[in-house]
């Protein structure tokens, strides 16, 4: 096996609706929301991490390939392999060698080699960052929900989720590895962006959270993905 290539894929992640991508506090401020978003810890400025990006990109090609139910819904395995074949068994090994395999699963691990897609985390984009400061835009906002009943029209069980507005701009960065010869895992990387795209980030997608444009900074690639029909 042998490195002759790393790829970089580059550019803008536009939110086409609100984010909302937790930071799992487990403590309550007083004047806090219920939910805030994830947040640097020295800047407090919002990001998108990039095991969220690749979390949901992978479980969504998994979704798409019909094997969700052979592994009674968990993530894709080298033990898995055994069990198929044709084309079915062609996707397990991509999603493996594309994403990675645990290092539990020991000889078939090896045989596929190391994980060849690295996710950075998004930072906001500074040309985006830069407007909003001066126009004295707020980072994130606050959002109240609640249940409405059905008979007597009263709300209850207020909650306040903290995300980050529509229009907000965050830089992405994936590189790819090229191990084998004549391995191609772009195309594969591509279309699970698509999904992404037609799907929705982070939490309450089923409530409009999450709907995403990506943006690249390479025209050619930018065309490539355009073409991407996942369906």
């Amino acid at each position: 096996m042998k490195l002759f290539n790393i790829k970089e894929l580059k550019g803008v992640i536009v939110l086409e609706s609100g984010l909302h991508i937790g930071a799992g506090d487990s403590e309550m401020r007083i004047g806090g929301t219920d939910n805030p978003v994830i947040k640097h810890p020295h800047t407090q400025e919002p990001y998108i991490p990039g095991s969220s990006l690749k979390g949901k990109i992978r479980s969504l090609l998994e979704m798409k390939s019909g094997l969700m139910g052979k592994t009674k819904g968990n993530p894709l395995s080298v033990k898995d392999i055994k069990g198929l074949d044709g084309e079915e068994k062609v996707f397990c090994e991509n999603i493996l060698k594309l994403f990675g395999a645990s290092g539990a699963d020991s000889d078939e691990t090896l045989s596929l080699g190391p994980c060849r897609a690295s996710f950075a985390d998004c930072s906001l984009e500074n040309s985006w960052k830069k407007d909003a400061l001066e126009n004295h835009l707020t980072f994130t906002e606050v959002k109240s929900e609640n249940s409405i009943n059905r008979i007597q029209g009263t709300a209850s069980n207020p909650r306040f989720t903290e995300r980050v507005p529509a229009g907000a701009k965050f830089f992405f960065c994936i590189t790819i590895k090229k191990l084998e010869e004549n391995e191609n895992l772009e195309n594969i990387l591509l279309e699970g962006m698509k999904l992404l795209e037609m799907d929705s980030l982070g939490g309450n997608g089923s409530r409009g959270y999450g709907y995403v444009k990506f943006e690249f900074s390479n025209p050619a690639l930018q065309e490539k993905f355009n073409d991407v029909t996942p369906f």
